[in-house]
């Protein structure tokens, strides 16, 4: 019997690429867990622990969370069970120090990442994406005032919950995200690259499109 190929895969996009909506998809295609770290620590906040109220003021300010805090939450959680079959990474690594990290903490649980699929989209279109997102208070499902509006203003689609607006939706908070994000995240494009683990994506394509251009890639990781 051929052994299930394990698939551990990144995400990387500027916010607002669409990798939360692709990574949703992919999870249940390929049954692997999507893994948001911001999710993650928007858990530990609402959950007003210690942790969480460290976390709380890098979030909302748009800045980088301390990396040694950002890799032990995420490795506990790709050491639960439902992990085995592999994990989707949003959101990490941030930089190229946490994907250095990340690397040799894989290598000391005996595995590796598949690939990495980069989302491409210009600042404008990110702008203008975030800043009319809204995310459901109840079940965490997104919206958009353009491109996927609830049937009922304000209301969610699929549980009913209120609709509202992240503090780190705010424009000027995007702006700072979006400088964060080329000062530091962007140079694992070439990180990835050069060890031949990157595929890129035109995130400006509709999402169906996306969505088969990045189960193709999968496919071929996992054949």
């Amino acid at each position: 019997m051929t052994q299930k190929r394990i698939l551990n895969l990144i995400f990387l996009g500027p916010p607002g690429a669409g990798k939360g909506t692709q990574a949703r998809m992919i999870q249940e295609k390929y049954s692997i867990p999507q893994i948001s770290t911001g999710d993650l620590m928007r858990n530990e906040i609402s959950s007003g622990s210690s942790l969480g109220n460290r976390l709380k003021s890098f979030i909302e300010s748009g800045g980088l969370v301390p990396n040694e805090l950002t890799l032990s939450i995420l490795l506990n959680r790709i050491k639960k069970e439902d992990c085995k079959n592999g994990f989707l990474l949003d959101g990490f690594p941030r930089n190229v120090e946490q994907a250095e990290e990340l690397e040799k903490a894989l290598n000391g649980m005996n595995t590796e990442l598949s690939g990495v699929i980069a989302l491409e989209v210009d600042d404008s279109d990110l702008i203008s994406r975030l800043s009319d997102r809204r995310i459901c208070k109840g079940c965490g499902d997104s919206y958009h005032l353009q491109f996927k509006k609830p049937s009922v203003d304000g209301k969610c689609d699929h549980c009913g919950g209120e609709l509202y607006q992240r503090r780190d939706d705010s424009e000027e908070v995007i702006k700072n995200r979006l400088k964060v994000y080329h000062e530091q995240t962007a140079p694992l494009i070439d990180f990835y690259s050069e060890k031949k683990k990157l595929s890129k994506i035109n995130g400006k394509n509709k999402i169906d499109m996306i969505f088969s251009e990045i189960c193709d890639i999968i496919d071929k990781l996992k054949s």
